[in-house]
């Protein structure tokens, strides 16, 4: 099980896709101490991997303090990042709290490109700094990927680059119009361009050394098992099931893409609305419908139910437009 905390909205870019639509700090963001009560019921709701995420979870001074008390109660905490911030200091000081890897954000090998999307000129060489950072720290780190139409023929080229600079893994996510997002909902992957970058994703999976991961494309479960390749996942869409997140005033969402408020832990415990939500309860267990309902392959896939949200006027449970399965 896995969960984020979105910790901050405040953030140092200004991505164009930026799901949280970070930039300054959110009134009212959870103190320190509300982190560590939360990061106390997480534990004892059962999730072991603890995301850190943001905004920019570096721009949080008490984010070493977070990490080292996830660590305490068992928890995996590993950390999601622009990887500017990472100086070598900043890199031995996570290591030292008991960061497990920090996931770095890179999303194309020219620097003007991931520039323009990170809203920064000079990102991409501050990001590099940082990875390098972990590098020589000792920290280990796997590069994450935003994809759409403008960079999805060198998503294996980054790949290429993953391998070259040390990294454990590459995390490629399909682009979900939420957020800022929804601006350039014309730039996200449709039918065709979707599946075939997928199978190009698996088949590069067999030449690499890492593990490859889409994200918020939960068809490659799909299209893994008819192709019979091996997968350690268990499902594509986790949303409510075995992940979800925290915001940074403490409101709960299934995931970081689907808007709707589970609770709130301000008001009740994080483990008591992780078992009770009613909304987690109709993820869990309502068929879902359309062509998802159709395929056969629901119990492995789920299709993107923040996709399915987005295109169908709020039905979480409607089919995944972009599937190419159950039509």
């Amino acid at each position: 099980m896995i969960i984020s905390w979105n910790t901050t909205r405040a953030c140092n870019l200004s991505c164009v896709h930026c799901y949280r639509d970070a930039g300054a700090a959110e009134t009212g963001e959870l103190t320190t101490a509300e982190g560590k009560k939360l990061l106390d019921e997480i534990a004892r709701a059962g999730f072991k991997i603890m995301v850190f995420s943001g905004g920019e979870p570096l721009m949080r001074p008490d984010i070493r303090e977070l990490i080292a008390h996830a660590r305490k109660l068992g928890l995996r905490p590993v950390l999601g990042t622009n990887g500017i911030l990472i100086t070598p200091e900043t890199a031995a000081g996570l290591k030292e709290a008991g960061a497990a890897c920090a996931g770095i954000s890179l999303d194309s090998r020219d620097r003007e490109k991931h520039d323009w999307f990170r809203g920064y000129e000079g990102a991409w060489e501050e990001t590099m700094k940082g990875i390098a950072a972990c590098r020589e720290a000792g920290l280990p780190f796997q590069l994450h990927t935003t994809v759409m139409n403008w960079n999805e023929d060198e998503v294996t080229a980054i790949t290429d680059l993953a391998v070259e600079l040390g990294a454990v893994a590459h995390h490629i996510f399909f682009l979900v119009p939420t957020g800022r997002g929804k601006d350039i909902e014309d730039t996200t992957l449709k039918t065709q361009q979707y599946e075939a970058l997928l199978e190009k994703i698996l088949a590069k999976q067999a030449e690499v050394p890492i593990e490859l991961k889409p994200t918020c494309a939960p068809q490659f479960m799909r299209i893994a098992r008819q192709k019979g390749i091996p997968m350690r996942f268990t499902k594509g869409c986790l949303a409510g099931t075995s992940y979800c997140v925290i915001l940074p005033n403490g409101d709960v969402h299934p995931c970081p893409y689907l808007p709707l408020k589970a609770g709130n832990v301000r008001e009740a415990p994080f483990d008591a609305i992780w078992r009770d939500s009613a909304l987690f309860h109709e993820l869990r267990h309502q068929p879902l419908k359309g062509g998802c309902a159709r395929c056969g392959y629901g119990d492995i896939c789920g299709g993107c139910r923040a996709r399915a949200y987005y295109y169908s006027d709020g039905d979480y449970l409607a089919e995944e437009p972009w599937c190419a399965c159950g039509r």
